[in-house]
């Protein structure tokens, strides 16, 4: 295995550290915005990502402290298109999970080959916001539609 550039990991760390943080605001927010007949399952799995997002952000900052650096005590961008039907949610949701899928493929690349547990973290991390912004584009299909809704990226 090559020596592992522990700066740019952890910049990329603190980075992620920060975005994950930023889903735990942005998705209680959104928890509180939720009206009509479909309030109750929406709120429950909006606050399911909120807790997600921040047990994604506890294991990024374990990560950060493991290579010897110190933790970020910022947070990402929080979007707010002050648009709140669940569509302009679930958009803006998708938006923000691709930041954060990018972020860990670049976490990926840095890693690959150096540092096994770190390598398999980011691969974990992959696997779980891709499997959630596929949930995302299935909620914003139209009942009856196949097609997805975003374009993939890959």
């Amino acid at each position: 295995m090559t020596k592992l550039a522990v700066k740019p990991v952890v910049a990329v760390l603190n980075r992620l550290l920060e975005a994950e943080l930023a889903g735990v605001v942005r998705y209680t927010h959104y928890s509180f915005l939720v009206f009509g007949f479909g309030r109750i399952p929406i709120v429950s799995w909006l606050r399911a990502q909120a807790d997600e997002s921040l047990l994604h952000a506890q294991q990024v900052g374990e990560w950060i402290a493991t290579l010897g650096d110190y933790p970020s005590l910022g947070i990402g961008p929080l979007l707010d298109s002050h648009q709140h039907d669940i569509a302009a949610i679930l958009r803006e949701s998708l938006e923000s999970e691709g930041r954060a899928l990018d972020l860990y493929r670049e976490l990926l690349r840095l890693v690959e080959g150096k540092r096994v547990g770190l390598e398999e973290f980011a691969r974990q991390m992959i696997q779980a916001e891709e499997m959630h912004a596929a949930e995302v584009d299935k909620m914003l299909r139209k009942p009856g539609e196949l097609a997805s809704f975003a374009p993939r990226a890959d």
